[in-house]
């Protein structure tokens, strides 16, 4: 179950785009309850009709709707990539929203949930959700789970880490050494190191960070590429405040993201809050260094290829990774370990382990 089913949208639809072909593959058969599907002869599809004026309402809506869908298909498992009330499996792709709201808006959050009928709707749906002892929550790092753990007391048997998976050929090393010259090209880039920063919300990707930390870093050399949908301005006039807006490019929306990692020297993401960066494990399934934060769930697992600064908010800590990683053997090391981590989060692997819970809960 979930609200799209289109890949390109969001994480969570192409996740569940890529898992329920992948099933698919594997010989399962596939239903599909969204409010919205992209076509598919794999799968089974079914669309179910909720009003779409109010969020609030059609959160709601679309948890009873697909609930009652679900119910009527009569399937062995029920596994949602929505914020939905009933289900055997609840994937918990953003963490808590609880903690989301937190982290992404510090005091401010409080009064969010608080004041929001939207903010309301999401934590009493996943209130109910981790207080239900039927359901299992897939979470996707170990972070999350220690928070819902901690916050919701749910019981550590009902918790199951299976990480996201990263497409090992359309990200790869063997990318970058044919194609990383293109977009450098394009760009009229020079030889100087180039971090990325690749994400929607800029703001809660820790962009200010990462334009503050290349202001302070010692280097005078290294530029800074945000890809991402947001507004380009207030990123442009901070860089150019801080007297590094020669060396920020803002690359706007990519559909290309493999080429932006291919031109790349190391990816950047001081994040307030990631469940589970893809753009991290993109990053380094292309052969790129990792710097991040340690409020991003992909932290302990990439951490032998990655420079984890634990503050999100610490710009000295982010300079001073930039400052380390302007050295080229330094990026190829920790490169090269990105890697092989990458390489053991192939989306096969993650279908295998969805395949395994799901026999657990179908017997």
């Amino acid at each position: 179950m979930i609200e799209r089913f289109e890949p390109g949208t969001g994480g969570a639809e192409s996740v569940a785009w890529t898992v329920a072909h992948g099933l698919a593959r594997a010989g399962d058969e596939v239903h599909v309850v969204a409010r919205r599907v992209a076509s598919s002869t794999a799968l089974s599809l079914h669309t179910v009709a909720v009003p779409t004026a109010w969020q609030p309402l059609r959160v709601l809506a679309f948890s009873r709707a697909a609930g009652e869908a679900a119910r009527a298909l009569g399937c062995d498992v029920v596994h949602s990539f929505s914020r939905t009330r009933h289900q055997d499996v609840y994937r918990a792709g953003g963490g808590s929203h609880a903690d989301y709201l937190r982290r992404s808006h510090g005091p401010l959050g409080r009064g969010l949930r608080l004041a929001s009928p939207r903010h309301r709707v999401l934590l009493g749906i996943e209130r109910r959700v981790f207080d239900d002892p039927a359901q299992l929550v897939q979470c996707n790092s170990a972070m999350v789970r220690d928070e819902i753990a901690a916050r919701y007391d749910v019981p550590a048997p009902r918790l199951r880490v299976i990480h996201n998976g990263v497409d090992l050929e359309r990200f790869s090393p063997e990318r970058r050494a044919s194609e990383g010259g293109r977009l450098r090209a394009d760009l009229g880039a020079r030889g100087r190191p180039t971090f990325v920063l690749v994400g929607s919300g800029l703001r809660r990707k820790g962009a200010e960070t990462a334009i503050r930390a290349l202001a302070a870093a010692q280097s005078r050399e290294a530029e800074l590429w945000i890809a991402g949908r947001d507004r380009p301005e207030p990123w442009r006039e901070l860089a150019a405040r801080l007297d590094v807006g020669s060396r920020v490019r803002m690359l706007g929306a990519r559909g290309d993201v493999e080429a932006v990692y291919a031109g790349a020297d190391a990816l950047l993401l001081p994040t307030r809050y990631d469940a589970f960066a893809n753009a991290t494990l993109e990053a380094a399934a292309s052969g790129l260094p990792v710097v991040t934060s340690g409020a991003n769930g992909a932290a302990d697992v990439l951490a032998r290829g990655a420079v984890i600064v634990d503050d999100p908010d610490d710009v000295a800590g982010f300079a001073a990774a930039i400052d380390r990683l302007e050295n080229a053997a330094e990026r190829e090391r920790l490169g090269r370990a990105a890697r092989d981590v990458a390489e053991g989060l192939s989306w096969d692997a993650h279908v295998e382990a969805l395949r395994a819970l799901y026999r657990e809960v179908a017997t």
